[in-house]
Order: structure tokens, then sequence, then C-alpha cells
């Protein structure tokens, strides 16, 4: 096997050929730290203005985030061990208590019942916290399963992968936890969202599944060599995602057809993506570039530095009034986009 997982350090790892464990891998480059050379943004085709707020607590290690049902922003804190909320004008809010010791909180997304689920990638749980801070969590019944990326379904129930243990699974609101086994082996389920037919989810090993609500799983191959998709998201024609290692924003029809286009800066290693209101595809780049990506459902790609300089962008999300939303994890930030 070329990679494999573990939680380490406040990250969810890959263990990639001839590296050590790192949150991107680069074709024979070993580890990637921690830092970006500045570069010269593309020029802009629309006027926008990033803000960015410190999280209260230092080296957290922002990650998920996604928008709340009061309307403000929710994130996690892998280092921290804490879920974060974010006001629209920038206060931030911390909590804490109920999340087990070192469990290293990672995705997060808005559920049906009206309030905020994410995974546990060191503790193996799923936890749900309510908007006034209460926290519930509920184990996995595979040991050892690094919980990654978390969606709501079609069905009203909270679905997510488990990169460990090569399966997706689904938790009910009232904690019912059913697990599905990948047909790849160790294929690397990552993030998930939902869309046509059911719920679409990346596998870094280079595929892209979908699972219907009742357990069908369909995977379909990449064209490209080693590309390493990680974040996925629904938009016009299909789902949109990105490719770590192919420096590739990729887009699949319901049907299974794959489109790529290249990004224009090399090693940009692009990790997460969503629909702005604009209709075009928002993403994150955490390699050299350390900035924020645009593509039009045209494949026409802009790319816009962040107010500092490197930076690690990692998730992104939309927000409220047309903003968008972005963890910068090692410089300890939350970011919004205003798009005018």
């Amino acid at each position: 096997m070329w990679w494999s997982w573990v939680g380490m350090g406040g990250a969810l790892r890959a263990r990639c050929p001839g590296a050590g464990w790192v949150r991107r891998c680069g074709g024979g480059a070993g580890v990637l730290a921690l830092v970006m050379l500045l570069l010269v943004a593309s020029p802009a085709s629309a006027a926008v203005m990033i803000t960015e707020y410190a999280v209260t607590t230092s080296g957290s290690l922002p990650y998920g985030i996604t928008r709340g049902p009061d309307g403000n922003l929710w994130f996690t804190e892998q280092a921290g061990n804490k879920i974060g909320k974010i006001t629209p004008s920038g206060t931030v809010t911390e909590y804490g208590t109920g999340i087990t010791t070192g469990s290293q909180p990672e995705g997060i997304t808005r559920g049906p019942d009206g309030n905020l689920w994410f995974t546990e990638v060191n503790g193996n749980n799923i936890g749900k916290i309510t908007t006034g801070g209460t926290v519930t969590e509920y184990a996995l019944p595979t040991a050892s399963a690094l919980p990654e990326g978390i969606t709501r379904g079609q069905d009203g129930n909270l679905w997510f992968t488990e990169p460990g243990a090569n399966q997706i699974g689904k938790i009910t609101p009232s904690g019912t936890i059913t697990e599905y086994t990948l047909p790849t082996a160790s294929s690397g389920p990552y993030e998930i969202t939902r869309g046509p037919g059911g719920l679409w989810f990346t596998e870094v090993r280079g595929y892209i599944g979908k699972i219907t609500t009742s357990g069908t799983i369909t995977e379909y191959a990449l064209p490209s060599s080693l590309p390493f998709p990680t974040g996925i998201t629904r938009g016009p024609g299909g789902l949109w995602f990105t490719e770590q290692l192919g420096n590739n924003i990729g887009k699949i029809t319901p049907s299974g057809t794959v489109t790529e286009y290249a990004l224009p800066t090399a090693s940009s290693y692009p990790y997460g993506i969503t629909r702005g209101r604009d209709g075009n595809l928002w993403f994150t780049e955490v390699g050299n570039s350390g900035k924020i990506g645009m593509i039009t459902t045209s494949g026409t790609i802009t790319e816009y530095s962040t107010p500092t300089t490197p930076s690690t962008p990692v998730w992104i999300t939309r927000g409220p009034r047309g903003t968008l939303w972005y963890t910068d994890e090692a410089y300890n930030k939350i970011g919004k986009i205003t798009i005018s």
C-alpha cells in the first residue's frame, strides 16, 4: 500500500511515497513543511476583499468549517480540541467542555436537527454540539476508523468517511451508527457531500465514490496518475473536487464523466472546495501559493492572495450574504471573502 493514515500532531496525515506524515503529498518531495512562497496573484475578474480573524486559542489548528443554523460560522480546532464559533462580524467563541481530551475534531456540518455535527479523528467518535455549546459524543463501532469528512444526507441522517477503516458511516440524529465497506481496498475515503442520487465522496487513492442512502456504492476512477482527490462539493453540472497531486480542479457528472482543469500555479495543492453564490466554485490552495482560487463552470481559474503570506487555507464554506469563509490551519485564523 503506497499510503496509510494516522492522527498525528493535530492533523490527519497521509504517508505518501518516499515521504513522512504530511497534510498533503508532494511527488518525490518528501515531507512538506508549512512554509510557503509568496507568489503574485493572477488578475482578478471580480472585486474580492479578504478579511482574517485570529482564533482565540493559540496554535489551535482550525480545520473544518460550516455555516450554522444560527447564521454564524462553526469550525473545528484540531490541536485546541474545541469547536469554535465566529459571527459574521468576527467575534469568536470557543467550546471545549464535553469533548474528549485529545480527540482532534476535524470535519463539521450542520445537521437536520439544528445542531452541528463533527468528526473526532483521534477520539474515534462522532460529536454533536448545540448552538448553545452542549456536546454529545457517539463512539464508532469500528476501532481506529479515523473519521474525517461529514455531511447531511437526503435521508435526514449524517454521513461521514472513515479512512482508517475504508468505510462510509451513517449516524441518525438519535445516534444509531451504520457502516459500509468500500469495494476498493485501502481507498482512503476523505471528504463527502450531498449530490445527485446519494452521497458523493473522494478517495485519495484516485477515485470518486457515490453511495445511495440504502448503501449501494459506485466508484469512478480518475484519469490522472495519483491525483489524490480531497475536497468535493455539489456544483453546476455535477460534483466538483480538488486533486492535490494532480494540481487540478475536477468535475464529475452524475453518470461518471470526468473533466479536469489544471491550476496555473505549480504545486498549489488544492484542498477544500465549495460553491459560491456567484455560481462559481471557490477552493483553497495549501501548497506553495497559499491562495484562494476561483473556477468558473467553463474552467477559467483566478487566484487571490490572502492577507497573511504565507498562509495555509484548508477548508472553505459559503456564509451569509454571499460571503465565503475558510480556515487557515497553520496561522490560526478564520478568513472571510467578500465578493462584489
